[in-house]
């Protein structure tokens, strides 16, 4: 359910469980958090896409019966995603939604099709979003617009994410894999200590 292309110095890791909107279940976010952290000790640049229309409807609603949402696993992948030292890319194929909502906001950049949509409905369905979430959403878009997707449970289109700058680009699907590697061709052809440095600058930390 989880598809890794390793390719030169780019990892694609692809949500591949189309017949489910790519809900997310534990196995998944498992083998999502070994992926990311195997490319760290090869890879440039690692895209994250999903199969089909939707890139991920959230949690698997099976797996939130048995526990998933306490589960450890959400916060180890988008920890591994986050740890990743080089370029990281969310090629949004389609809506974005709830738990799956951290993935993407551990990328250093965020692309997306018109088609998209992204909401994080854990207050009308009385879960707590993975703890690491709010801090990276609001550090996007800002307290007051992460408190309207979060507290006020606002379901905003690609449109609305791009002027908040909770995504960097609207494009079309057919061409959403070339955007994305385009956006890669620099750290792809640098020196990897030269992305690892420039990467830990951006965020602040000493390179």
């Amino acid at each position: 359910m989880i598809k890794v292309q390793n390719e030169a110095d780019c990892c694609t890791i692809t949500l591949a469980r189309p017949e489910r909107a790519n809900a997310l279940t534990e196995e998944m976010l498992e083998s999502l958090a070994l992926a990311a952290s195997d490319a760290a000790a090869f890879a440039k640049v690692l895209i994250l896409t999903g199969e089909g229309k939707v890139f991920s409807a959230g949690a698997d609603l099976d797996g939130m019966k048995n526990g998933l949402g306490l589960s450890p696993a959400w916060e180890a992948a988008s920890a591994a995603i986050a740890a990743f030292p080089g370029l990281s890319i969310a090629a949004l194929n389609g809506t974005l939604a709830g738990g799956a909502m951290g993935a993407a906001l551990a990328c250093d950049i965020r692309i997306a099709v018109p088609s998209a949509n992204f909401f994080y409905p854990v207050m009308r369905l009385g879960y707590r979003p993975q703890p690491s979430d709010p801090g990276r959403l609001a550090a996007l878009v800002g307290p007051s617009r992460a408190k309207m997707i979060l507290l006020a449970g606002q379901k905003i289109v690609a449109e609305t994410a791009l002027s908040w700058s909770l995504i960097d680009r609207i494009c079309p699907p057919d061409v959403l894999i070339d955007t994305a590697m385009s956006l890669a061709d620099h750290a792809l052809s640098a020196d990897p200590g030269h992305v690892a440095a420039l990467k830990r600058m951006t965020n602040g930390d000493t390179p």
